[in-house]
């Protein structure tokens, strides 16, 4: 209800006339239909219509739950974004003045650096300004490659997030093979030195990546795209619709078979008491 009151009602009306007569109502000044979103009756126009299949999937329930756990993980994206493009235009004033990263840093980028201080993050803690602390001593053209590759991170990130925060599918195996990639560059980091930051970055990715291939059925798991689909359209207000207007429609159909059946024992029964007459 949260969800329809900031954004409005999802209605929709199907072309079918058994899911209209289920999923419409008549009101004394037009008609009211259905919520996707909520289920209740909204009086009005649909903003929706036409066959069933084309219907509008709107997360409810543990879908919308889903939904708020994905942007979790796309508001940490984020962030590592920010990092990655912080770290890079640092990178290129250091190359263009050969200022140290620290000084840069503090010059160009106050807002970023005391943006994760809050956040309890020191960036010069992190794997990344490790990295970079390292190419400093390096050439300026390779600084200017870890410059590039900086950039690159970033845009991934930005991608990832994206796609995580409007529940993509795309955005959902990206982030999924993305993650996976690292995972081995994180065992590794722990092996050599084990610390919180280090933990609890790994224990984040190796969530996520469980967390989407189970639940979001990817590569063929649990029965996959076809699987998931099925089950957010049985979970939907439109497939409770179906199945009420296939019950209505066996009960309709069920006297008249009845009643065909019994006229066919009569008819049968009645040819023996002729022949002995």
């Amino acid at each position: 209800m949260f969800g329809c009151g900031r954004e409005g009602h999802v209605t929709f009306a199907p072309d079918e006339p058994d899911l209209s007569a289920e999923m419409g109502a008549a009101l004394p000044g037009g008609t009211a239909w259905q919520c996707l979103r909520c289920g209740a009756f909204a009086p009005g126009d649909p903003a929706y219509s036409g066959p069933a299949a084309s219907a509008p999937v709107v997360p409810r329930g543990k879908e919308l739950r889903s939904v708020l756990i994905l942007r979790l993980f796309a508001i940490e994206r984020f962030l590592r974004a920010i990092l990655a493009a912080a770290v890079s235009v640092a990178l290129w004033r250091y190359v263009a003045s050969r200022a140290s990263i620290q000084t840069a840093l503090n010059r160009d980028l106050p807002v970023v650096r005391d943006l994760f201080r809050d956040l309890g993050f020191n960036v010069t803690h992190s794997k990344l300004y490790v990295l970079v602390q390292h190419a400093l001593t390096l050439s300026p053209r390779i600084v200017t490659l870890v410059a590039i590759g900086a950039v690159v991170y970033a845009l991934l990130e930005v991608a990832e997030g994206v796609g995580l925060w409007l529940a993509r599918r795309w955005g959902e195996y990206l982030a999924m093979v993305a993650t996976s990639l690292g995972l081995p560059l994180e065992i590794y980091d722990l092996t050599r030195k084990v610390s919180v930051i280090a933990l609890v970055l790994f224990a984040l990715n190796l969530v996520l990546v469980l967390y989407l291939v189970i639940t979001k059925r990817l590569f063929g798991v649990r029965g996959g795209k076809a699987a998931y689909d099925a089950r957010l359209r049985s979970e939907s207000v439109i497939g409770t619709a179906q199945n009420a207007a296939a019950a209505r429609r066996a009960r309709t159909t069920a006297p008249a078979t009845a009643a065909t059946a019994g006229g066919g024992r009569e008819g049968a029964n009645a040819a023996p008491r002729g022949a002995a007459n």
